[in-house]
């Protein structure tokens, strides 16, 4: 669980008990008793009213609420952007889910931050893309759901292939989707372009997240570091 979950969690559970002791918040949240004495600080140093010392346990004071979702201009400014990249690069299904998120978003910022999300002086051109003949909402749904496929694949050299993987995750570069994968077969990771997939079945069998097999430690493999492995489950 990312550090901010947590917090937001923390204080969902201050808000509705009575007193919470560090033992009890350490148990529902899956930590150490010493990560809840440090995120209790930083509450509290963050002007969330919570009242207590270890030992005793600890109280949120009556009428603190979070506060509403809040941005600041920069980052209305990205989440802008990076939605009309998904808008203009994908497929027309996460392309209205991006501008769904974007009202939504919208709708709970303060009124003088609203006009913000239709000003922004950035335009993204569409790019060309080979077609792609299999659904990219199913395969993400085989993604999320962790499904076995089964794909009939031609390789660059018009070699064609058939493959059971595990749909680990999708890359994107430049005009071309990739299927990052475990390939049964060789035993090894593998990735597959798009639009190079002729047919996919999506399976009944499921596949569990495994040492060695991971999106993230496919892309450590790559040399991949920083920033982008953070977003990336362990």
């Amino acid at each position: 669980m990312r550090r901010a979950d947590r917090l937001f969690r923390l204080v969902q559970i201050l808000r509705r008990r009575k007193l919470c002791r560090a033992r009890e918040l350490a148990e529902e949240l899956e930590v150490s008793e010493r990560t809840i004495y440090r995120d209790i600080r930083d509450l509290a140093a963050s002007g969330v009213p919570v009242e207590g010392e270890a030992g005793v346990g600890y109280i949120l004071r009556d009428g603190y609420d979070l506060p509403p979702l809040m941005f600041d201009a920069d980052e209305i400014e990205a989440l802008v952007v990076a939605a009309r990249m998904v808008q203009s690069w994908t497929d027309p299904q996460m392309a209205r889910a991006a501008g769904d998120a974007l009202t939504k978003i919208e709708a709970v910022l303060p009124e003088k931050m609203r006009g913000l999300i239709g000003g922004v002086p950035i335009a993204i051109a569409e790019i060309a893309q080979a077609p792609i003949a299999i659904s990219m909402p199913d395969l993400r749904r085989a993604i999320r759901e962790r499904h076995l496929i089964n794909i009939d694949y031609t390789d660059a050299k018009g070699d064609d292939t058939n493959r059971r993987v595990w749909p680990l995750g999708m890359l994107f570069f430049g005009t071309i989707w990739l299927l990052a994968s475990w390939c049964e077969l060789r035993q090894a990771f593998r990735v597959f372009r798009a639009d190079r997939i002729k047919n996919m079945q999506i399976t009944t069998d499921h596949f569990r997240p495994t040492p060695g097999r991971t999106l993230r430690d496919y892309l450590i493999s790559e040399g991949v570091e920083g920033e982008i492995l953070n977003g990336i489950g362990r």
